[in-house]
């Protein structure tokens, strides 16, 4: 190990700072480029929702699968410190590829606005994506970690306050990058003017060129650490002996084992004990039954690892609803009316609720939810917390589909891809009859009631073409049909005019090339309008006889709605996550921690895994009806979940440590011991066990905060 005695400021080494700032901007970087991303795959590549989802989910996975990758590298082969270094450079590359698959004018030759090389954007984003991936997971175990060994054993209170604000640092770029490329997104740039999603994407590039500068800086005042060997692959390696001799000795001439992970012992212990019969030797015999020990005491130490990570199973459930905040809850956002009087949300700035509330809702759960339980003499335990942190998460899509719901009401119907539709406008001033098979439908006059045979001139349908969406993002389309003499130039401000306003309130320029007339039309929050201009329009200073026809009404859905469903899945989130993670830590020995935060990840790739599946495999045509779906999966599996922690007994990992190695605990470790011993009703067990109820120390990283 690489020991360099540095500077320290109030106690704190100066090294730490550089790795605060390093996570800032890294977090920053992942969160503000996954804020837009969903909306990035739906309106810049045009892939329908259900795909977009699936994408998604299946890039949230990967950042969730390869930690255990960077875990083993780090420990293993290379150490934290390269190992951040050679994946932050990965991670950047990736970030600036994707900011150059967002700029439309590389294959943009005709200059319309969409890339006419659609294939090379995606190949670029998913390289780009696939880089990321790797570097921000293959880092993420390392980071805190590598933070942790900057401080010497008598610096136990500032490794504690660093790893507060460490994960304060974590919290303050997801929320601030919430925020900000949202409104990147919305600036228009380029040179067929629209949303700039170059930008969106190339400030989070820059932050993480940033974050990988500023660890570099650094480089000569850390204490780096030379690999050891990561415990994973000790845990796999022993579960996977014994799972095979468990396969060997599956005949029912060998005795029966209390556990199957007692199958380990049936390869090394007969090895071993040859050795004295050949060497006779007292010491030789006492390093062997030590190294027995020592053997046992692993196997022991997995067991408890796997009684924890059995109650994994059901967990991933939760992360498939969570983790939607970033992709159906962003869609959905996208139909609803974001206009807050003073500023105007953009749906993928809803996603910003959750870090706030997170912000919020931790310190008022721990400083008086919690302790108003305690004081009602109510049997709260960690189990029985995240039981109702997945029932809450439930609760949230429940709300969820409730809004879509309401949604569904304002949206118009379009015809499916098997069908068709075609619409007649009887400028006459007769009715007319209309033979649609068998069927004889009479059309009424439109209100223009004077003789146009020139009302549907070839150019204006050449230009525009109906519409098969609702608009979206705000937007509204307006279209005009020209029922006058002359062809009309119409205009918005100094521009001639384009299918797509997004202004709340259009004035138009109407002009034959000798007179100009002004039309003013009050429009809502993705509306589409028709406007019918007769053969009596009048010229002055505003244009007179002009028919407007509301094709599709505003969304009048306001995304204020949205916010019960995220205070759920937030409450629920800080119920769930920090409990589980406090549980976890306090029923494993203190040597596999990290065991358990890659399993802890691993149940949230598996809850994206599952999203994909579902946003692939359903064939729901409502949306309302998916979020319904989610939620009762959810509360089966909360059903299950419940019942596990029923008969779960809680453990003291460092007691059960102390009988192998014929000691007792000392003070410092029970003071980093969770105590939590499951305290049942009398009407359930014979006999009460009693709940020893003691606060664990800040040092462990991983229990500060859940987002990591």
């Amino acid at each position: 190990m690489a020991v360099i005695e540095s500077a320290t400021v109030c106690g704190y080494p100066i090294s730490i700072f550089f790795i605060v700032v390093n996570e800032f901007c890294e977090r920053f970087s992942y969160y503000g480029m996954r804020a837009v991303l969903v909306l990035y795959f739906k309106y810049f590549l045009k892939w329908d929702d259900d795909f977009a989802t699936t994408i998604y989910h299946t890039f949230v996975a990967l950042c969730y699968l390869t930690p255990i990758l960077g875990a083993i590298v780090a420990d293993s082969w290379l150490g934290k410190f390269k190992t951040i270094i050679y994946l932050s450079i990965v991670y950047a590359v990736g970030q600036v590829i994707m900011a150059i698959s967002a700029i439309s004018d590389i294959t943009d030759t005709n200059k319309d606005g969409t890339p006419d090389n659609m294939t090379f954007h995606i190949a670029l984003s998913m390289v780009g994506l696939l880089l990321i991936a790797l570097g921000t997971g293959g880092i993420k175990p390392c980071v805190a970690a590598f933070g942790g060994d900057q401080f010497e054993d008598h610096q136990e209170k500032q490794r504690s306050t660093f790893f507060s604000i460490f994960y304060l640092s974590i919290n303050a770029g997801s929320l601030l990058s919430t925020i900000i490329t949202p409104v990147l997104r919305a600036y228009e740039c380029g040179a067929v003017k629209q949303q700039c999603y170059p930008l969106a994407f190339g400030v989070p590039a820059a932050l993480m060129v940033v974050a990988l500068i500023v660890f570099i800086v650094g480089s000569g005042m850390y204490t780096k650490t030379a690999p050891q060997g990561n415990i994973m692959v000790r845990v796999c390696k022993c579960i996977g002996f014994a799972i095979q001799n468990r396969f060997r000795h599956r005949s029912s001439q060998y005795p029966k084992r209390e556990h199957w992970m007692d199958w380990w012992h049936v390869q090394y212990i007969g090895r071993f004990l040859l050795f004295p019969l050949l060497f006779f030797s007292y010491i030789v015999h006492q390093i062997i039954l030590f190294t027995l020990l020592l053997q046992k005491l692993l196997i022991a130490q997995v067991k408890m690892v796997l009684k924890v990570l059995f109650l994994y199973i059901p967990l991933p459930m939760f992360w498939a609803l969570f983790d939607q905040q970033g992709s159906r809850w962003t869609l959905q956002a996208t139909t609803m009316n974001g206009d807050f009087g003073i500023l105007t949300i953009q749906p993928d700035q809803m996603q910003t609720v959750n870090p706030i509330l997170i912000l919020v809702l931790v310190p008022i759960m721990d400083s008086i939810i919690y302790p108003l339980i305690a004081k009602c003499k109510l049997n709260f335990s960690p189990l029985k917390r995240m039981t109702v942190g997945m029932f809450l998460a439930a609760l949230a899509f429940v709300a969820a589909a409730l809004v879509q719901i309401q949604i569904d009401n304002t949206l118009p119907t379009f015809p499916s891809k098997t069908q068709s539709q075609a619409k007649f406008i009887n400028m006459l001033n007769t009715s007319l009859t209309i033979k649609a098979g068998q069927n004889d439908l009479e059309l009424l006059p439109f209100k223009v009631n004077q003789d146009s045979k020139c009302a549907f001139k070839v150019h204006f349908y050449v230009q525009f073409s109906d519409l098969k969406t609702k608009p979206e993002q705000g937007a509204n389309a307006i279209r005009f049909l020209n029922g006058f003499e002359k062809l009309l130039n119409v205009t918005v401000g100094n521009e001639l005019f384009e299918s797509i306003v997004t202004n709340n309130i259009a004035v138009f320029g109407i002009s034959d090339g000798v007179q100009t007339c002004t039309y003013q039309l009050t429009l809502g929050f993705g509306s589409s309008y028709t406007l019918i201009i007769p053969p009596s329009l009048t010229f002055g200073q505003e244009c007179g006889g002009i028919e407007s026809e509301m094709d599709i009404s505003p969304n009048s859905i306001h995304m204020a709605w949205l916010i019960p469903q995220y205070f759920l899945i937030t409450a629920g989130e800080v119920v769930f996550s920090v409990t589980g993670l406090e549980f976890s830590y306090s029923q494993a020995p203190s040597n596999m921690k990290s065991v358990l935060q890659a399993g802890w990840l691993l149940t949230v790739a598996v809850g994206n895994i599952i999203v994909l599946i579902v946003a692939e495999a359903a064939t729901l045509e409502e949306q309302w009806a998916e979020y319904i779906l989610f939620a009762s999966l959810l509360v089966l599996v909360c059903i299950i979940f419940a019942i596990q922690a029923y008969f779960y007994t809680y453990i003291d990992p460092t007691a059960i440590e102390a009988q192998f190695t014929k000691r007792e605990p000392d003070e410092k470790e029970k003071r980093k011991s969770i105590e939590m011993v499951k305290k049942d009703s009398v009407e359930n067990h014979n006999e009460k066990r009693k709940a020893s109820h003691s606060s664990s120390s800040s040092s462990d990283e991983e229990t500060k905060q859940t987002r990591i």
